[in-house]
């Protein structure tokens, strides 16, 4: 690592932070930004104009040296993150929402030296998820099905910012799903990724995208129709599988294998056909439990006050409908540091990662 360490951006988007209750969790954040044992850290605050005090609060928090800020209208959250890599000052580029934090004050330290000595486009690791109802799981990288879901949690990466830059950033026509867009490309340019072997993140599940099945399967479709349509000869249909099951056709699985090494085809394969067989079962299984409780129900109100009450069955973790974010329980195979000289395609090993906590049905962000 060169002598004058490169600085890293932390970019984070607000928008009425005291209105909406979150100054305890933007503190946490700040505060354990502040302790990052790495010297060059830059947190960098997009504001969305807010009208609370929140912008008051923000320039206390300038005026003690913590945070840089911004505040103007936006569109949304891409177009805040977007800003935010702009006005960025780091070589390195990383994105928190106001109640995420970094619960590992070594991480930015080893990802910086991993990225200055293998050039990296982009680093990606295992985070910690905390879903609306209060419970956290661990959400590891499933890089072998990066072209059917969501690989990974935005939060969990750190990204050349000049690599941002040259792809256009986020494109903020997609206001759920950009982050999996922006992964998407960067993955079909072959630009080099490091997998970081520690969990040093945990952030919130997005309430937005789960309660907005309808926007995520319409902006699933059109980046699907946008990264593809110039490899495939696409048709409705084909998108339709692609969206709903996950379900490519096998000429287009054996294009796709290429972006991996010739020795790690297989596993690609396997991986893309269990998350498929996935999909479809976990329609199955929905559709079954919702039969299984009503009839449950009924059997209920047949029973006297006596008798012991029936239970619905239990129904099954996996997958849900929404196929940006969806996590296969099965372990993935993208993995480590690459030798100085290798290739994109050589960058991938067949190590496995840790088996991941299977999420909730329903699971999208």
């Amino acid at each position: 690592m060169p002598e004058e360490l490169p600085l890293v951006t932390v970019v984070t988007p607000v928008s009425n932070i005291i209105d909406n209750e979150k100054i305890d969790e933007f503190n946490l954040l700040t505060t354990l930004l502040n302790l990052q044992m790495y010297p060059r850290v830059e947190h960098l605050v997009i504001d969305k104009a807010s009208k609370d005090g929140t912008v008051q609060l923000l320039m206390d928090y300038k005026s003690k040296g913590y945070i840089q800020m911004y505040t103007e209208p936006d569109s949304g959250r891409y177009e805040a993150l977007t800003k935010g890599i702009m006005h960025a000052r780091g070589k390195y580029v990383t994105f928190l929402n106001c109640d995420d934090f970094m619960h590992d004050i070594t991480a930015l330290m080893e990802i910086v030296r991993m990225m200055e000595e293998y050039d990296a486009a982009y680093t990606f690791s295992t985070a910690y998820a905390i879903h609306p109802e209060g419970y956290v799981f661990s959400f590891a990288p499933t890089m072998y099905n990066v072209f059917q879901v969501m690989p990974c949690a935005l939060q969990g990466m750190v990204f050349k910012k000049s690599v941002l830059a040259q792809e256009g950033y986020f494109d903020t026509k997609f206001k759920l799903l950009a982050d999996y867009d922006l992964i998407l490309r960067l993955f079909l340019k072959e630009y080099p990724g490091l997998y970081y072997d520690k969990n040093y993140v945990t952030y919130r599940i997005s309430e937005t995208v789960l309660n907005s099945p309808q926007v995520v399967e319409s902006e699933t479709r059109q980046i699907f129709i946008k990264n593809y349509r110039n490899m495939f000869g696409l048709t409705n249909e084909i998108v339709d599988k692609i969206s709903a099951t996950s379900e490519f056709p096998p000429e287009f699985l054996d294009k796709l294998a290429k972006y991996f090494p010739e020795e790690s085809k297989s596993e690609f394969l396997e991986a893309c056909e269990n998350m498929h067989q996935m999909r479809l079962g976990n329609d199955i299984i929905e559709d079954e439990n919702e039969e299984q409780a009503e009839n449950a129900d009924e059997q209920l109100q047949s029973q006297n006050n006596s008798q012991q009450v029936p239970q619905a069955p239990q129904q099954q973790s996996g997958m849900g409908q929404t196929p940006s974010r969806g996590l296969p329980p099965q372990q993935s195979g993208m993995g480590q540091a690459p030798r100085p000289g290798m290739s994109p395609q050589q960058r991938f090993s067949t190590q496995p990662f840790p088996q991941r906590q299977t999420p909730p049905p329903g699971f999208s962000r």
